[in-house]
């Protein structure tokens, strides 16, 4: 028996089920893979298939999207591991503008933020994945486990270890007002090198990674703990800060400041804050990986 007309074997359909659901396949597929560039291929992946696919044949397009989506994420994320390897400095998630959209698809922001996302490279893609649909999208373990073609018992156990690792790592963060104005008075303080002040923002581990991939100028090394940070930014306070423009964009969930030298942009610089201050101060300068953020007016 043939489709009936109208029905989501029909491509304008079919074009339909996926404009609505694209923002959630893009928020899964970033989740897992920390780039809005690489995230964009895959989606446009999934919706070539998608247009090839027997869509007859589907019972539920949601369900058949995210699969396509987590699968291939798998295994871009497992490729995509390998060519990190050589990277050269400090590697950090490519930023995503969330101003328009502050949970990027998702019912919740989780798993969203810089903190969160560098904390996850260290899952394997499997609790990657279970923990994002879980936690950000709130899927059933029922569901997760056809996706990723398991059982109950074993999404329940990939979330679970997912949650302690996280949790045993990452501090909570505070909310995105506070975050903004630690953001604005750290800047202050780095511009004039006020050393005094950048300790008293800082927890006492806090780390600033710059993430160039070989940009010259930019610190190669990450710079660990309060004095220290607070020494390399009055270093080049002199010389950094004096042609540089500050526009604010929103990324991630959070605050950025994204820095123009002469008109053009050089990067972007954020923070991540808990109750007890400002924990990474994170330089976002690697121009192939600022794309998705455009330059606010």
């Amino acid at each position: 028996m043939g489709a009936e007309p109208g029905g989501v074997d029909g491509l304008e359909a079919a074009t339909a089920v996926f404009t609505r659901l694209r923002p959630r396949l893009f928020g899964i597929a970033y989740r897992m893979l920390s780039s809005a560039t690489e995230a964009e291929d895959l989606v446009q992946e999934v919706w070539l298939r998608w247009q090839a696919y027997d869509r007859s044949t589907v019972a539920s397009p949601e369900a058949f999207l995210a699969t396509t989506t987590t699968r291939l994420a798998i295994n871009v994320l497992q490729s995509a591991r390998k060519r990190r390897e050589t990277y050269i400095g400090p590697w950090l998630p490519e930023p995503v503008d969330t101003a328009a959209d502050p949970y990027l698809g998702a019912e919740r922001g989780e798993a969203l933020e810089f903190a969160a996302l560098l904390l996850m490279e260290k899952l394997t893609p499997g609790e990657r994945a279970a923990y994002v649909l879980r936690e950000a999208f709130d899927y059933s373990y029922a569901e997760i486990a056809g996706i990723l073609s398991s059982t109950e018992a074993a999404v329940r156990q990939l979330v679970s270890r997912a949650r302690k690792h996280l949790k045993g790592e990452r501090r909570e963060s505070v909310p995105a007002a506070e975050q903004r104005e630690l953001l604005t008075t750290f800047l202050a303080a780095a511009r004039s090198g006020d050393m005094a002040e950048l300790e008293r923002l800082f927890t006492p581990d806090v780390t600033s990674l710059s993430d160039g991939n070989g940009r010259k100028g930019v610190a190669r090394m990450p710079v660990v703990g309060a004095v220290r940070v607070a020494k390399f930014l009055r270093a080049i306070s002199g010389w950094f800060w004096a042609d540089v423009e500050v526009r604010w964009a929103t990324t991630n969930g959070q605050t950025s400041a994204v820095l123009l030298q002469d008109g053009v942009e050089y990067g972007l610089l954020t923070v991540g804050a808990t109750a007890e201050g400002i924990d990474q101060v994170l330089w976002l300068v690697n121009p192939e990986k600022n794309k998705a953020v455009p330059i606010p007016a």
